[in-house]
C-alpha cells in the first residue's frame, strides 16, 4: 500500500515518566504526576504543577552535556524526547536523507529570559533574555544538542495545538515527497510567565484537575516534550497518521464557542480525510483542560459528531498537567502507547457529570482499538484534531493537484505614522485596545483583502520572529519586579505568537485553516511554502499571508550592545494567494 504515513519512532518526557515504559506504567496504575512545586521558583506554591521530576543538570547528565552550560529546560526536555523517537525508530544516522525537525512552542527559551532579565537590567547580559520570544531559537537547539547536522528546523506556535499541528504539518511533507523523514512534537517547560498568565485568566485550580466533572474549577499546568519519528510507506508502524485537520473556532482569544465550531469541524475533517465513520472511532482523548468553558465546548463537538454513540472519552491531563504547546504530542504519543498496549486511560478525579458534558472513562484493559482521535486546541480558537490507527491508511492524493496561483494583493505597514490609516476600517475605540503590531498587522491585512476583493480567506497563515514582543516585554517586566498581582490579563492573551492570526480569523469569521511560523528569519519561507502547498493540494483557494515583526526598548538596547542591526520599530505585511 502506497502513500501511508507511518509513525516509526516516539519518545516522551513529562510529569508521569520519562520514557514510553515509564508512562504506560503510570497510566496503568492511575497514579497521576501532578503535585508541589519543586524546580520552578514562583511565589505561586499553592499552585499544582505537572512537572518532569528531573532538574536542569540531570536532564544534561543524560544528554551527556556539561552541567555548566547554560540551556534552556524547553531545548532539554525536547533533546531527551527526539532521542527517544530516532532510537526507537532504529534509527542511527540521518546522512544523506532528507529530514525536517519540527517543534511546536510558545514559551520557548521564556525560562532562561525571565530568570537573568533582572540581571539584564543592571549588567547589560542579553544573551538569553531575546530568546524567550524567539521560539524557533529551541528547535535550532534541539538539533545542535543532539548533533543533527543538515536538519530543517521549523517551529510553529499555534498555542495549546503547536505540536499537533507540527506533526499534521510533518505528513503533509512527506506526502509532497518534500522530504524522506520527519522528526515533530513539541517541548515546552514551566516558567513564572505562562503560569502568572494562565493565573490571571483565573484558571488555574489549586488543586489536581478534574476534566469534565461538574466541580472542576480550572487546569494544572504542566512541562514536558514528546515528538513522534514519521516516514512514508513503513511496513510495521508503531502507528499510522490516518487523518488530521486545523479549523479555527473564530470565536474569542481565551475562551471556546458554546457548540464548539472549531472543534467539530476538525474532528469532522479528520475522519473524513481517515474514510471512516464515527462508529470506527474507539477512543477519544480529548483537550479536556478542566475549564468550565472547555470542557462543556469540545463536549459539545464531540455530542454533534457521535450522538448518542460517543465512545470512550478522557483527559490524560488529569495525569500531566495541561503541557501546553507539548500537549498534542505528549497526549498523542499516550494514544499511540494505549493502541499498543490495549488499554483505555483514566479520566481521573472524574466524580460526577456536569450540564452539557459528556462523561468521561475511568479507564479499562484488554481493549483492542484501531482508530482513535487526539485533540489539541489553543489560544484564538486554533483548534486540531488527528486520527491515528492501528493499520496502514493510504491517504487519497486530491484530483487536479499542483494548482497555479498568483499574488492578487501585497500590503506593507512599516511605520507608527501610517497607523492613523486604520480609522477606515476600525474604529477608535476598537482600535486604542490595541498594541501597535496589532494595529499594523490589521491595517496591512485589511488593505490587501480589500484589494483582493476578499473578506474570509480559505486559510490564514502568518509569519513571525519574535510576536507581539513589545507587549510580552511588558509582561516579563512586571513579573520580573515582582509586581505579579498586578499583572494584566490582557497583555497575557496578546502575548502569544498567534494572536494576530486569530485576531483576524476572529473578526472576518474565517473557520479555516489557521497556523503560525516562528523560526527567526525563515518565517516567513516556511509561510510562504505552506501557502502555495495548501494551493496546490486543493486544500485552499485563497490563502492570506501575513508576516510581522517589531522592536522594543530592550531589544533596541540589546541590538546597541551587541552591535548588530536592530530590527525596524514596526513591520507588517500580508499577501493574498489565489488559485488561477
Amino acid at each position: 500500500m502506497g502513500n501511508t504515513i507511518s509513525i516509526t519512532g516516539l519518545g516522551i518526557i513529562c510529569a508521569i515518566g520519562n520514557d514510553s515504559g515509564s508512562v504506560v506504567d503510570s497510566l496503568r496504575s492511575r497514579r497521576t504526576g501532578i503535585g508541589a512545586m519543586r524546580y520552578l521558583q514562583s511565589r505561586h506554591v499553592d499552585l499544582p504543577v505537572g512537572e518532569v521530576k528531573l532538574s536542569n543538570d540531570e536532564m544534561k547528565e543524560m544528554l551527556g552535556i556539561d552541567t555548566k552550560l547554560t540551556i534552556s529546560r524547553t531545548s532539554l526536555m525536547g533533546a531527551i524526547a527526539i532521542r527517544q523517537a530516532l532510537e526507537s525508530a532504529g534509527i542511527e544516522s540521518i546522512e544523506g536523507k532528507r529530514v525536517a525537525l519540527i517543534s511546536g512552542t510558545t514559551v520557548g527559551g521564556m525560562d532562561l529570559s525571565e530568570l537573568q532579565h533582572a540581571e539584564m537590567m543592571h549588567t547589560n547580559s542579553y544573551d538569553y533574555l531575546l530568546q524567550g520570544n524567539e521560539c524557533g531559537r529551541s528547535t535550532e537547539e534541539m538539533a545542535e544538542l543532539l548533533g543533527l547536522k543538515g536538519v530543517e528546523c521549523c517551529t510553529i506556535s499555534t498555542a495549546c495545538s503547536s505540536a499537533l499541528n507540527s506533526i499534521i504539518l510533518g505528513s503533509e511533507m512527506l506526502k509532497r515527497n518534500e522530504v524522506d523523514i520527519v522528526i515533530a512534537g513539541g517541548s515546552e517547560a514551566l516558567s513564572r510567565y505562562h503560569l502568572n498568565g494562565f493565573n490571571t485568566l483565573m484558571i488555574l485550580d489549586k488543586a489536581q484537575c478534574r476534566p469534565f466533572d461538574a466541580t472542576r474549577a480550572g487546569l494544572n499546568l504542566g512541562e514536558g516534550a514528546a515528538f513522534v519519528v514519521l516516514e512514508k510507506d513503513k511496513a510495521d508502524g508503531l502507528a499510522y497518521v490516518a487523518g488530521y485537520a486545523n479549523r479555527c473556532d473564530a470565536f474569542h482569544q481565551t475562551a471556546s464557542s458554546e457548540n464548539g465550531e472549531g472543534a467539530y469541524l476538525a474532528m469532522s475533517d479528520a475522519l473524513s480525510m481517515a474514510r471512516i465513520e464515527p462508529k470506527d472511532i474507539a477512543y477519544i482523548n480529548a483537550h479536556g483542560t478542566g475549564t468550565p468553558n472547555n470542557d462543556a465546548s469540545e463536549s459539545q463537538a464531540i455530542i454533534r459528531i457521535f450522538g448518542d454513540s460517543i465512545p470512550a472519552v478522557s483527559s490524560t491531563k488529569s495525569f500531566t498537567g495541561h503541557t501546553t504547546s507539548a500537549s498534542g504530542s505528549i497526549e498523542s504519543v499516550i494514544s499511540i502507547l494505549a493502541m499498543q498496549h490495549n488499554f483505555i486511560p483514566a479520566n481521573l478525579g472524574w466524580e460526577s457529570s456536569g450540564e452539557n458534558t459528556i462523561v468521561p472513562t475511568m479507564g479499562c484493559d484488554d481493549v483492542v482499538m484501531d482508530n482513535v482521535i487526539c485533540n489539541s486546541f489553543g489560544f484564538g480558537g486554533n483548534d486540531s484534531s488527528m486520527v491515528l490507527s492501528r493499520y496502514p491508511v493510504e491517504h487519497v492524493v486530491p484530483e487536479g493537484e499542483d494548482y497555479e496561483f498568483e499574488v492578487v494583493a501585497d500590503e506593507c505597514v512599516e511605520s507608527v505614522e501610517e497607523l492613523a490609516a486604520l480609522r477606515e476600517y476600525i474604529s477608535p475605540l476598537e482600535s486604542r485596545r490595541m498594541g501597535k503590531l496589532m494595529k499594523a498587522a490589521h491595517l496591512s491585512t485589511l488593505r490587501a483583502l480589500k484589494r483582493a476583493e476578499l473578506n474570509c480567506p480559505d486559510a490564514i497563515v502568518t509569519a513571525t520572529s519574535r510576536g507581539m514582543l513589545d507587549i510580552s516585554m511588558q509582561f516579563l517586566e512586571d513579573i520580573s519586579i515582582n509586581q505579579e498581582e498586578l499583572l494584566k490579563p490582557t497583555l497575557f492573551m496578546q502575548s502569544t505568537h498567534n494572536t494576530i492570526s486569530s485576531a483576524i480569523a476572529i473578526r472576518n469569521k474565517c473557520y479555516g485553516y489557521n497556523t503560525t511560523y516562528s523560526q527567526g528569519e525563515d518565517s516567513m519561507l516556511w509561510a510562504m511554502r505552506d501557502a502555495e502547498r495548501l494551493i496546490a493540494t486543493g486544500k485552499a483557494a485563497t490563502v492570506l499571508v501575513i508576516e510581522f515583526d517589531e522592536s522594543s526598548p530592550i531589544l533596541a538596547k540589546a541590538a546597541e550592545y551587541l552591535n548588530v542591526e536592530p530590527p525596524k520599530e514596526l513591520y507588517s505585511r500580508s499577501i493574498v494567494l489565489k488559485r488561477k
